[in-house]
């Protein structure tokens, strides 16, 4: 990754710092969807220098960047026209050659917590028919009645704990339901670059990003 640009975030009294990541990663998610290819693999990754996961102070703080092999591929995004709406809340530098001096590598991760009750109701949604409301407060039979009684009868998935994942978070909206989710983040040092493919979030499971 020899390119980047970064986004700062500027938060007040009235629009808070939370409620700003919703609606800037918003606009990169559907940037970032766009320049898919056919394959799905984006060539932007994200990286969050002030990324945090420990204990109070756990928060990806107010500051990403976007790093690109190559300057026209960050043109071609054009981060500061899809953020145009929210210029009185964001700062964005220009393209910059990413410098010489490195602190490392980093991995960026999306993850994805398997008992979230949300995530089982839409699957649920999906093979039955039924929207994500519905999936969430109907009653699923989980056995007849003359069957082991060591399982229960039935549940409703709203009834489920929600899973505590000690990761910041950006709260988002599907672009094809609608529904609200949580992008978990986490983040892997890295000693050496990796050289990879990036999700419609900006994500990897192996490529890294210069930190610095």
């Amino acid at each position: 990754m020899r390119f980047y640009l970064e986004i700062t975030l500027l938060p007040n009294p009235e629009v808070g710092l939370n409620f700003l990541w919703s609606k800037v990663f918003q606009q990169l998610h559907l940037g970032f969807v766009e320049m898919l290819d056919a394959d799905k693999r984006g060539a932007i990754g994200v990286g969050f220098p002030k990324h945090s996961a420990d204990g109070k102070r756990l928060g990806l703080g107010d500051k990403c960047r976007l790093f690109a092999e190559d300057e026209a591929t960050l043109e071609r995004f054009a981060a500061p026209r899809r953020l145009a709406r929210l210029s009185d809340y964001v700062h964005c530098t220009g393209i910059r050659p990413v410098p010489d001096k490195l602190l490392g590598y980093a991995v960026y991760r999306r993850v994805q917590p398997k008992t979230n009750p949300e995530r089982l109701a839409r699957r649920y949604a999906r093979r039955h028919g039924v929207d994500l409301a519905t999936a969430l407060n109907m009653t699923v039979e989980l056995r007849a009645a003359g069957e082991n009684p060591a399982y229960p009868l039935s549940f409703r998935y709203c009834d489920m704990l929600k899973p505590s994942v000690a990761l910041p978070f950006i709260r988002l909206q599907s672009l094809s339901g609608g529904q609200t989710f949580c992008l978990w983040i986490s983040k892997t040092e890295a000693v050496a670059p990796v050289s990879g493919s990036f999700s419609a979030y900006g994500l990897s499971s192996v490529a890294t990003v210069p930190e610095f």
